[in-house]
């Protein structure tokens, strides 16, 4: 990984690039998840389910990580997986730069409900669209709040 400075410039492209790789990294896992990778996704289902009250953000975000690293793992593609982390990573310091600004966190963490769902049941286009509408909801919700 590289270290840089956080541009929230730069938050349109990074979202352009976000959308196309973590929507193919959805439906791929959706397809290509194994028997005990589902086990983990079920497991990150009851992790959000368990969200109750105002939550701590720092274990959010730990989950929030948890998600989208498990979704790369599944993909079975090294280099979208690297490349995704990356990617992610700087997405995430943009968030830091917001985050006393943004508006229920725990509900940005729960939208990867619909979407671990539909990976643990094989469904590709299901998996793809929730992804789509969770990094436009990342971008959309960042905006508001900068």
């Amino acid at each position: 990984m590289f270290v840089t400075s956080v541009d929230v410039q730069n938050l349109s492209a990074l979202s352009e690039v976000r959308s196309v790789l973590e929507i193919k990294a959805a439906g791929l896992a959706a397809a290509r998840s194994t028997s005990e990778e589902k086990i983990v996704t079920v497991e990150l289902i009851a992790e959000i389910d368990a969200i109750k009250g105002e939550p701590d953000m720092a274990k959010l975000i730990l989950l929030d990580q948890k998600i989208h690293r498990h979704i790369y793992q599944c993909t079975h593609n090294v280099f979208l997986e690297t490349s995704l982390e990356q990617y992610y990573a700087h997405a995430l310091r943009i968030w830091f730069l917001a985050l006393d600004r943004v508006e229920d966190l725990s509900e940005a963490v729960k939208e990867h409900r619909a979407l671990l769902k539909a990976i643990r049941d094989g469904d590709s286009v299901a998996a793809s669209k929730a992804m789509r509408d969770h990094v436009e909801g990342f971008e959309s919700s960042i905006r508001k709040s900068l």
